[in-house]
């Protein structure tokens, strides 16, 4: 399986007029970068003196003065007065951005990927993103991360359940609604039950729910229902339109993260990093969230959102400022060539992004065919 277009959908480097990279002359912009491209290889900070050696023509002191006025503007830090200069955010930011040349693929990552995905038109779209994340944990040497799709798959049939006197609550008696979709999958719901409803009443509304969810998504289903009810078109009694209106309404509106999950592969790598590693409590937080997964998927959503790749880089997002990381991440589209979801993959700022960017890129429109695929029935 090959994709031979690899050039990743980012934007080209840009250093604007109002940026403080437009202010450097030649000689600030040429030991910014080296700094930066010395500390993305080895996560230390870098001294003059290493500079010095590094074939510029510049005494250690005048170098020291330009690190200086780069400190000045917020592209360089450092632990304390004797230690070298490493990039701050802005600085990584605006390398990223500015100075970063982002190629295609090497061949042999290329090769890589395609090796991992091979016989992939054969499983289950759940399959092919498990296996992107470990694909990208495996290669980045962070976390791979995916978020799958919003599950909304047309309804196959719905029913309603009388519960005992044991579930009556404050809001009155309790009936569980029990939804099935085309794929198989199976929810539950509880809803209370509107005063006055009889039992032939329930049926009604379940014979209507029926009629009007079968081949829709909820949210399909809820204006087609609801318009009707509003225009007394619906056949039903005031309680029977009262629990349809009820349901679809909670149904269809609810938690935008229900059915959803949070596929992770190599969290432990991001303990590898020596960085990092000094400061467990703030990875500790990370692995919390990635547990609770609501905050992670908000993120991934920003890609989902829009085309390309985006980049979060350490204090930018206070998520990844818990624990020193940045995140790239990619959308990818399902059957119509929707945007369905995002991968990515989280590792320590110092990431190699030239290398990261084309690999979440290609892997994200790697499962895009995929799932394409699987949606026209091509694996089968």
């Amino acid at each position: 399986m090959s994709e031979r277009d690899t050039t990743p959908n980012v934007p080209p480097p840009v250093a604007t007029t109002s940026s403080p990279l437009a202010q450097l002359d030649q000689r600030s912009r040429e030991i910014f970068r080296e700094i930066v491209e010395a500390y993305l290889s080895n996560g230390e900070a870098v001294g003059s003196r290493t500079l010095s050696r590094r074939g510029f023509n510049l005494s250690p002191a005048s170098i020291r003065n330009v690190m200086s006025d780069l400190a000045e503007v917020g592209l360089l830090e450092a632990a304390h007065a004797s230690a070298g200069r490493a990039p701050t955010t802005l600085g990584l930011r605006l390398f990223v951005d500015g100075l970063l040349q982002v190629g295609e693929l090497t061949e042999a990552d290329r090769r890589e990927i395609d090796a991992r995905f091979g016989g992939s038109l054969a499983r289950k779209p759940e399959d092919v993103l498990a296996q992107a994340s470990g694909l990208l944990s495996d290669l980045v040497g962070g976390a791979g991360v995916v978020a799958t799709p919003v599950r909304d798959a047309p309804i196959r049939q719905v029913d309603f359940v009388h519960l005992g006197p044991s579930r009556i609550d404050a809001r009155g008696r309790q009936v569980l609604a029990v939804i099935v979709d085309e794929d198989g999958m199976v929810e539950n719901r509880l809803l209370s039950l509107p005063p006055g409803l009889s039992p032939s009443a329930l049926i009604e509304a379940t014979n209507y729910l029926n009629t009007r969810l079968r081949g829709r998504t909820l949210a399909q289903a809820r204006d087609v229902a609801l318009s009707e009810i509003e225009a007394g078109h619906a056949a039903l009694d005031q309680a029977a339109a009262a629990l349809v209106q009820q349901g679809l309404a909670e149904w269809s509106g609810e938690d935008p993260e229900r059915g959803r999950s949070l596929i992770v592969r190599g969290q432990a790598n991001l303990l590898q990093d020596a960085v990092v590693a000094r400061d467990l409590e703030r990875v500790r937080r990370l692995f919390d969230d990635i547990e609770r997964k609501r905050d992670i998927l908000h993120l991934l959503d920003t890609a989902r959102a829009g085309q390309g790749i985006k980049l979060f880089i350490g204090s930018e997002n206070p998520l990844m400022s818990m624990s020193g990381s940045s995140l790239i991440v990619a959308p990818y589209m399902g059957g119509g060539r929707q945007l369905i979801g995002a991968l990515g993959v989280i590792g320590p700022v110092r990431l190699n992004y030239a290398r990261v960017i084309p690999m979440v890129d290609y892997t994200a429109r790697l499962v895009s065919r995929l799932l394409e695929s699987h949606a026209r029935g091509d694996g089968e």
